[in-house]
């Protein structure tokens, strides 16, 4: 009885013993310490592997609101790095604005019918409120540049933060403090769905002699298909 009991204390202080040790370490605090870094670093990686992607001979517009300039403006340098990781040319990048989220899908629409771009990236950044006014946005935003999609067979990649407050903007605008621009992302993919398009366009006009071009013109367009001559839209 007495053996369990001087054991038993024993054990219980080489356990205290060894959690104040824990405690008082600087090595295992800065241990610690260095792997919550490593996990706010991780964060702050892109969760899509793009793998590579060759966009030397594609042009992108990125239309970009005048509303929350900053956090857009921020958005904006993102979606360039983004393309230009993808070898986009910066003369092939082209940045028109507008003065808010309202405006895109149609300003994109303009820009898709004109054929003068391979892809489109809308970017804006809407914050809630305290009325409605956000969700009416947000959503007549979103059915919008799905619709030019769709209606024009031009990408148009969907680069608008819908968030709570600002502090979620920044997280999602800036790579600083383990956030991450997400215009990067949203650059990669108008590269990548521009391709997708290219070689879905190309495979059906080789039945017809003309890459691309006869699809186009059903609906109406008279530009955007492989050896189209693209001019640089006036409106830029």
């Amino acid at each position: 009885m007495i053996f369990r009991t001087v054991l038993t204390a024993l054990l219980l202080s080489s356990t205290t013993a060894f959690s104040t040790h824990n405690t008082n370490n600087p090595a295992l605090l800065q241990s610690s310490s260095t792997s919550s870094v490593v996990t706010a670093l991780r964060a702050a990686e892109s969760e899509v592997n793009f793998g590579e992607l060759d966009g030397s001979d594609l042009r992108i517009g990125v239309l970009r609101t005048r509303w929350n300039d900053e956090h857009v403006s921020n958005l904006v340098e993102g979606i360039k790095a983004g393309v230009t990781e993808c070898k986009v040319p910066s003369e092939n990048i082209f940045i028109k604005e507008v003065p808010g989220a309202y405006e895109l899908p149609y300003a994109a629409k303009l820009l898709a019918m004109s054929g003068t771009v391979d892809a489109i990236i809308c970017a804006g950044v809407l914050i809630k409120g305290e009325t409605l006014h956000f969700e009416y946005i947000s959503d007549a935003v979103t059915k919008g540049i799905m619709d030019v999609n769709l209606a024009t067979m031009t990408p148009v990649v969907y680069g608008v933060l819908n968030c709570l407050d600002e502090e979620q903007v920044v997280k999602r605008s800036s790579n600083e403090n383990g956030g991450h621009n997400h215009g990067e992302d949203w650059g990669k993919t108008a590269v990548e769905m521009a391709i997708m398009r290219a070689e879905a366009l190309k495979g059906k006009g080789q039945k017809t002699g003309k890459p691309g071009q006869s699809e186009l013109a059903a609906l109406g367009f008279g530009g955007g298909g492989a050896g189209v001559n693209k001019e640089k839209p006036g409106f830029f």
